[in-house]
């Protein structure tokens, strides 16, 4: 069993952290400050490859594998945690048009999306329906060669800044539940959209979350992805590697807090001594870098699963993306209270890496819920014993 990277993936790491370092590290606490959200920097990161990264070569991407991609977002967070958990998003959405789109509609938007020229957002979750993502309410009702769809979604990344939505709408019965799931390609600009406030979030402020509304928006057919009733099967697809990128982003955070805990133990004396002369805090951090190792290793094992579709691989997406969000939390807030005081004020960065780790917990399916999904796999037969 091997576990060292290839020089390949070296060379992508290394990649990904020049780029946090020249675009996204000096700028991150000012985006925060001013909630602002650095489209021209997006776009930057799509001219060096990083808007398409597993996105089929075949459609201008790169066409890397999950295991890669976590390697990549692993870096850029370390530069900014909610610039880059929006690159995740952005990464997403592309390969799901990429993927499940008619030839007509890739032509018309990947080549944009790669580049940055058009960015996207993910929109299934709504108001009444957050982890219960299968009961949505909002609807898309075919009328001759077009869907006319009405409803909402909550908690949007990006909405009234990105151009490309990913929708998904009920075409079947009101119970029809996941199977009547159906997933649209929506012109952020379509007449009958709406945008609700950019809301006042605890963290990712560098990037905008608002509720979106449908008033009888009109798309043309051609528009859908896949079949109907396909959508949600497309939109757990999505999710399965967008939790890997958000716990990726988490491995990040946390080795970026764990860099500036030991710099600060090495620098800050108390009783005459520096920090890391004391031995209560040496455990501290031994215990914070074998949980963010053992992170590491869950999430880049879990990718290795979804690259060579395991049928096991949702579970172990679950297990990682719980895992390692978890993982990551504790340690930038751990780092925080090895800087005392200092920690809690925005001079120093590690207040802000607790507030933009903490939403990881919740978002891409809340942990309670990856529980669920890693608990109902258990139950059947055969599961545990194959975990081996």
């Amino acid at each position: 069993m091997d576990f060292s990277l290839t020089e390949d993936q070296r060379a992508l790491a290394d990649a990904a952290r020049d780029f946090a370092q020249a675009e996204l590290v000096d700028h991150a606490a000012d985006w925060d400050v001013r909630s602002h959200f650095p489209v021209d920097v997006i776009q930057r990161a799509g001219e060096a490859g990083f808007l398409g990264v597993y996105t089929p070569e075949e459609k201008g991407g790169l066409g890397l594998s999950r295991l890669d991609a976590s390697l990549i977002f692993e870096q850029l967070s370390q530069g900014c945690i909610s610039t880059t958990a929006y690159l995740t998003i952005h990464n997403m959405v592309t390969w799901m048009i990429a993927n499940w789109g008619s030839e007509e509609l890739c032509e018309q938007l990947v080549p944009d999306m790669i580049a940055g020229q058009a960015l996207g957002s993910y929109c299934l979750t709504e108001p009444g329906s957050g982890s219960d993502a299968a009961n949505l309410r909002t609807r898309a009702v075919r009328e001759g060669d077009e869907y006319v769809i009405s409803g909402s979604k909550m908690f949007i990344s990006g909405a009234g800044s990105t151009q490309v939505l990913v929708v998904m709408a009920r075409t079947g019965a009101p119970d029809s539940g996941a199977g009547g799931v159906s997933a649209f390609v929506v012109p952020a600009d379509a007449k009958g959209i709406e945008y609700g406030k950019n809301e006042d979030k605890m963290g990712w402020k560098s990037q905008p979350t608002a509720l979106i509304s449908f008033d009888g928006v009109r798309v043309p057919a051609i528009n859908r992805l896949g079949e109907e009733g396909e959508g949600f099967r497309f939109a757990m697809k999505g999710l399965d590697g967008g939790r890997l990128n958000i716990a990726s982003c988490s491995l990040g955070a946390a080795q970026h807090a764990l860099t500036l805990a030991r710099d600060y133990m090495s620098e800050r004396k108390q009783f005459g001594r520096e920090l890391s002369a004391f031995q209560a805090l040496q455990f501290k951090l031994a215990d914070m870098a074998s949980e963010l190792v053992a992170a590491r290793l869950m999430v880049r094992h879990a990718a290795w699963r979804l690259d060579s579709a395991d049928p096991e691989a949702s579970a172990y997406c679950a297990m990682a993306k719980r895992f390692a969000t978890d993982v990551g939390f504790n340690i930038c807030n751990e780092a925080l209270q090895l800087h005392g005081g200092y920690g809690y004020i925005r001079e120093y960065p590690l207040e802000r890496l607790v507030r933009d780790t903490r939403v990881h917990q919740i978002l891409e399916g809340t942990n309670e819920i990856m529980r669920l999904i890693v608990a109902r796999r258990l139950l059947a037969d055969g599961v545990i014993e194959s975990l081996q």
